[in-house]
Order: C-alpha cells, then structure tokens, then sequence
C-alpha cells in the first residue's frame, strides 16, 4: 500500500506591500496578500490604503504574519557619518524620521554636491546587486521620502524588522524591491507607467510574460505562483503596475521562510540592512 503522502503545511500569512509615500485614493498602498505552501506560493487577494494612517492601521492587526516592503529600510553609511548622525539603526531612524523634508533634502543636495558627476549619491552595499535608486535620493523615486513616511509607520507599530530592530515577533517587516525579480524576467523591458500616454500594448505585454515566469516557477526563487483567472486578468490589465509589483514582494517574502537570516548574508552592515533576495556575491 502506498504511503500516504502530506502536502506541506501552509505557512503564516504574508503580504507584499507596494508602497508610497503619499497615497491617494488615485494612488493607494497595495498590498497583497496570500500564503506558502511547499513552492506554491497562493495569492488571496489585494488591498488598498489610500492614507498612511490607514496602512498604519493594518501594521497593527495581530500576527503572526510576515511583510515584504518595497521601500528602503536604511540610510548608506557613507552619508550618516559625513552627517554625523547616529551610527546605531534605531536611534538613526528615530533621528532621521523627525527631520523636516526640506531640511533632509537641502543637507542632500549639498552633499551630493560636493561629489564627482558619476558619483553624486552614496549608495548602500544592497544598491548595486538589487540595482535599486539610492535610499538618499528625493526625486524620480522619491526613496528618501518612502524610507522617511514608511520606516516611521513600522517602528511607531511596534513592528520587528529583522537584523535591525526588535519589536513584536509576530509580525515582521523585510525589506523588498520588485524591480529585482521583474528584471530577472524582462530584463530592462519596461512593465508599467504611471503616465497614460506610456501604458502600451508592449507594457501590457510585459506584464504578461512576467505573469507567466511567476506562475511556471520561471525564476531563481524557485517557487510558483497561484492565482485564479481574474487575479490574472487584473495583473495584465492593471497598467500602473502596483498590483503586480506587491505580487513580487509577496514571493520575494515567500522565499525568505526557508533561508537563514530571512536570506540576508552574514556581512550585512546592520545600519544600512539588505534587500531581499539580492545576491551577496554581486556586493
């Protein structure tokens, strides 16, 4: 008789988060929402917060759940000593969040300022292997804001981020990018735009086929994504491309239940933190 065979366990409640700074109910926080199972990793479904105290709400509900965030969680080393601030994360982070925008974005400007062309903005080690924008820069994309509004509202939930602070273990933040898994995929194809003129057919097209490597397990994650026909339908269709991208979060974040450390190397600088899933080796 053939022994009876279990599929693995469901894990705990995961959420990817496409984030924003300033939502809007034209431009919400989305986050989307599903769980593990083996390599399957199942979408439930999407929501939107179109206030950051709504998406601060959410950062309360009781775990255990575990949240992938496409915003920065660190500042580069480089700028927080030339700013003399303080060189432990939380402390930086308190420091930093309760500076006004303005006065954050003029010490930016003169420290970039003073730097070679090639070379205006410091970078964390995480930047070049996840190819993301510097969490100092303010304009096209405003990282600096989304790490100023976004790592506020998790510390002033009481939320954990992993190798940075400790706060409820029920409920753990990890920083995501989904422009690292989308490029595996497409390369440097553009999927999305929040500009209408831009959302082509080759865009909806792209979106398609990235669709398609995420549900075929077409990536170095190695994990499959399930999602019915209409959640499929509203990922191609979607132009501005934020339900796809709290999609990729999602699976980032998935794919951080089975490694060590949530799948951040031994070396991280623990002020500056990682992006899931980048590669070590390319740091």
């Amino acid at each position: 008789m053939n022994a009876l065979v279990r599929s693995p366990a469901p894990s705990v409640p995961l959420r990817g988060v496409d984030f924003s700074s300033a939502p809007s109910r034209r431009k919400p926080i989305v986050e989307a929402q599903g769980w593990r199972q083996g390599s399957v990793v199942h979408l439930q479904g999407w929501r939107r917060h179109a206030s950051l105290p709504d998406w601060q709400d959410s950062l309360r509900e009781p775990g255990p759940w575990i949240g992938g965030f496409d915003l920065p969680f660190g500042l580069p080393r480089e700028l927080v000593v030339a700013q003399g601030w303080p060189l432990s994360w939380a402390p930086l982070m308190r420091h930093y969040t309760c500076q006004q925008r303005d006065d954050l974005r003029a010490r930016f400007a003169a420290f970039c300022a003073g730097r070679p062309a090639g070379g205006k903005f410091a970078h964390r080690r995480c930047d070049g292997p996840a190819g993301a924008s510097p969490s100092m820069k303010w304009v096209n994309p405003p990282v600096a804001w989304m790490l100023h509004a976004g790592v506020a509202g998790l510390l002033a939930a009481g939320v954990s981020l992993p190798g940075l602070h400790d706060g409820d273990p029920q409920r753990l933040a990890l920083e995501a990018y989904p422009g690292l898994l989308a490029r595996e995929v497409l390369g440097r194809r553009s999927y999305k735009s929040d500009d209408v003129a831009r959302q082509t057919p080759d865009r909806e097209q792209a979106r398609g086929e990235l669709l398609q490597a995420l549900r075929a397990g077409c990536t170095r994650l190695g994990l499959r994504l399930q999602a019915s026909p209409e959640q499929c339908q509203a990922l191609c269709q979607e132009p501005r491309g934020d339900l796809l991208d709290a999609v990729l979060c999602l699976m980032q974040v998935a794919w951080s239940l089975d490694q060590p450390r949530h799948g951040w190397p031994p070396e991280v600088d623990p002020l500056e933190g990682w992006i899931l899933t980048a590669p070590w080796a390319a740091a």
